[in-house]
């Protein structure tokens, strides 16, 4: 079974050869672990045992000047300062009106070059799952477009001014996956997105308000998904189970960096009550374990990880962030795949 079939074997929720594994790492840990093992991109992935590889489309729109201190900036207008995508500088749309959000310099999907999409996808020869689509972070860009004291304030003041930004947003995320899926061709397995709903202690907003603002348009991506014959993978960090059922009722296929350090999101449970529906991927602590731990601590705790979300399939194994960070020993990463890689369901 290749990378590929063991995936979709995985999402099909029936249990594969062995359980796939997920590399998300930060450029500094990859370039790192590149020099530590002598290895080059590729063959990094291979040790790592990465059953996943994601293809981009290219920013190809206009260029923008970056006023002083600002390191990068969004489609949508808002600088950014500090390490990594840093923080919002300005909030272009804080105290619009509804006919100002409307008249906005919206970004045109069309600045977005997906030729070269297929062929990057096809290069792997069908050997791996293939994650593609835009990242989407709509709820993330409504916070930087109107602040996030504002965005709450606003859910209960102006509601249709929210309504419009997220709309906004969504429709431009949309008509970018959109173009990315018709000239992929096929060549794509999964829509990965993300939007981040949970802090360490429970959701970022009730579950009514997130039925409200923000499902519809998580359900307008994931449909964009399956219209397409995608599974639909949503990256979100946190304490985020009171939403789970909703994000299943709209056909969310899996949660990916699931964080069992947060409030609700016991794994025994997790898999108990939503494991036929929801496929999780995560669940290996990278915040405790994987960077003060030594190889066996990690070992101990990726074999607990998989005795609990392995039986019946519908589990990817992985750290419990997107992005493994420079501070984490490359011995424990080897460590906790060669553990998933060893490992058999009932062992």
């Amino acid at each position: 079974m290749n990378s590929r079939g063991r995936v979709l074997t995985t999402f099909a929720h029936e249990e594969p050869d062995r359980v796939p594994m997920w590399c998300g790492a930060s450029a500094e840990f990859w370039a790192k672990a590149k020099a530590h093992l002598g290895l080059d991109d590729e063959a990094l992935r291979e040790r790592f045992h990465d059953d996943f590889r994601r293809v981009w489309a290219r920013y190809a729109g206009p260029d923008f000047t970056l006023r002083e201190g600002a390191t990068c900036r969004t489609v949508f207008g808002v600088e950014r300062h500090g390490m990594g995508y840093g923080q919002p500088m300005n909030h272009p749309l804080a105290g619009a009106t509804l006919d100002q959000v409307h008249a906005y310099a919206w970004p045109d999907p069309a600045w977005i070059d997906v030729s070269g999409v297929r062929a990057e996808a096809e290069a792997y020869g069908g050997q791996y799952a293939i994650l593609g689509g835009d990242w989407s972070p709509f709820f993330h860009d409504a916070i930087d477009l109107l602040g996030m004291e504002g965005l709450y304030l606003r859910m209960y003041d102006e509601p249709a001014v929210v309504d419009a930004v997220m709309g906004r947003l969504t429709d431009y995320y949309f008509e970018v996956s959109r173009r990315i899926f018709e000239a992929a061709g096929g060549a794509i397995d999964i829509f990965f997105v993300c939007n981040d709903f949970g802090s360490q202690r429970g959701p970022l907003l009730s579950p009514a308000q997130f039925e409200r603002f923000i499902l519809p348009h998580l359900s307008r991506l994931i449909d964009l998904g399956h219209n397409y014959r995608l599974k639909v993978m949503l990256h979100c960090c946190g304490g985020i189970e009171p939403l789970m059922q909703a994000m299943i009722r709209v056909g969310l296929d899996a949660l990916h960096a699931v964080q069992p350090s947060c409030t609700g999101m016991d794994l025994a449970t997790l898999k108990r009550e939503y494991g036929d529906a929801m496929v999780f991927n995560g669940g290996i602590d990278s915040h405790h374990v994987l960077i003060q731990g030594t190889p066996e601590t990690v070992r101990r705790q990726t074999r607990e990880v998989l005795d609990i979300m392995a039986p019946g399939g519908g589990y990817i194994a992985g750290a419990t962030h997107d992005s493994i960070l420079e501070e984490t020993p490359v011995e424990n990463i080897l460590a906790m795949f060669d553990t998933v890689m060893a490992y058999r369901t009932g062992s």
